[in-house]
């Protein structure tokens, strides 16, 4: 998209500075041509340390839109230009400084695929994982029952559903109370109850 004889898309700051910022035209053009291939306006995201940090509530409500174009600043970053013209908002993956966003773009999109319709198995798959439900997750084990040692907690092969879902809860607020004190000023602390049966014990979840 540049119309530079050398195909240039970046160059020299006004005002001097430290290396080379990519310009407002190719950026622009690139755009409008994503436009039209899709009949319409994507949801724009900017990768930048300046964004609001990445949250798992934020990819959910991403998760939602029907298009969302990423743009991956690099070198220096992206004349501000064509920032107020096209974009909708800036996300950060953390109080860190990358080469360009390109490895952040791929988190965001890996953050929001997951939770799309068809690419995991099913809900509980994304659903009960650290960050989702505001606390981090569980410890979790599989076979063999016994190693080096180490046991896997006896509740959680009693077959007493109600009790393996009380431990979880427990074990998620320790873990989050130990590890990340500060998720629980957001976490949902009364006990979760959904109203339902378990199809197998007959215990209330």
């Amino acid at each position: 998209f540049s119309t530079e004889k050398h195909s240039k898309v970046d160059d020299y700051h006004y005002g001097g500075g430290a290396g080379m910022l990519m310009q407002a035209q190719p950026i622009n053009d690139c755009y409008e041509a994503l436009k039209a291939e899709i009949g319409k306006k994507p949801h724009l995201i900017y990768m930048s340390p300046q964004g609001k940090v990445l949250t798992q509530e934020r990819a959910k409500q991403l998760a939602q839109f029907d298009n969302i174009a990423i743009l991956c600043g690099h070198y220096e970053g992206i004349d501000e230009r064509i920032l107020e013209k096209i974009v909708d908002e800036e996300i950060s993956v953390g109080d860190y400084v990358l080469t360009g966003g390109e490895l952040p773009a791929l988190i965001l999109t890996d953050c929001i695929a997951r939770m799309i319709d068809g690419v995991l198995p099913n809900s509980e798959a994304f659903s009960e994982e650290s960050h989702f439900t505001g606390l981090l997750e569980h410890p979790q084990y599989t076979k063999p029952f016994e190693w080096e040692g180490r046991t896997v907690p006896e509740v959680l092969i009693s077959g007493h559903h109600a009790n393996i879902a009380k431990w979880k809860r427990e074990q998620s607020l320790k873990r989050t109370y130990e590890r990340r004190p500060d998720m629980l000023e957001k976490a949902q602390l009364e006990p979760v109850l959904t109203g339902e049966m378990c199809p197998q014990c007959g215990q209330p979840l």
